[in-house]
């Protein structure tokens, strides 16, 4: 899956809406995609706790923090719980810690940049609804793609023809 999104770039380019450049690769997985499943919570990671204990196969959770540059909505443990349920990746409009751990699990994270300051946890925030940054709007059920060249959603399954 190397170089996977200018190859869809390539072939949807009526589909696919690219994520204006803004996030940084810090997860053991480089290239990853699946369903969207969306969280909008500002600093209060308490709904990514919850979705990373959920089944996740061939799904990648979006979370809207807000563009908070203040607390870090994903760390190790709760990476370390997605990667254990199958979870493709996460994208974070926010900020992540304990990037060195996370760079060894076998799970795609995106991010803003990092933070050591944990969130506050109130129960806060909404599950499946559309969000929006970076230009695009995400929506449940849809589809988001990741790489080090960036992050686009598009509205079902992209499949790249055979060679």
């Amino acid at each position: 899956m190397e170089d996977l999104l200018p190859d869809l770039c390539d072939h949807f380019e009526e589909l696919v809406q690219v994520v204006e450049p803004m996030f940084g690769n810090y997860g053991g997985r480089e290239a990853f995609g699946g369903e969207i499943v969306t969280i909008k919570a500002f600093e209060d990671n308490s709904l990514v706790r919850e979705q990373v204990a959920q089944p996740g196969e061939g799904k990648v959770l979006v979370v809207d923090g807000g563009g908070s540059l203040r607390r870090a909505m994903l760390g190790d443990m709760l990476a370390e719980k997605a990667q254990k349920n199958g979870w493709e990746g996460i994208i974070i409009y926010g900020c992540i810690r304990d990037v060195n751990a996370i760079g060894d699990l076998e799970l795609g994270v995106q991010a803003l940049g990092v933070h050591p300051m944990k969130t506050e946890k109130l129960g806060a925030g909404q599950l499946n609804v559309p969000v929006t940054f970076g230009g695009v709007t995400f929506r449940p059920g849809e589809y988001v793609y990741a790489d080090n060249n960036g992050v686009l959603a598009a509205p079902r399954k992209l499949e790249l023809p055979q060679a």
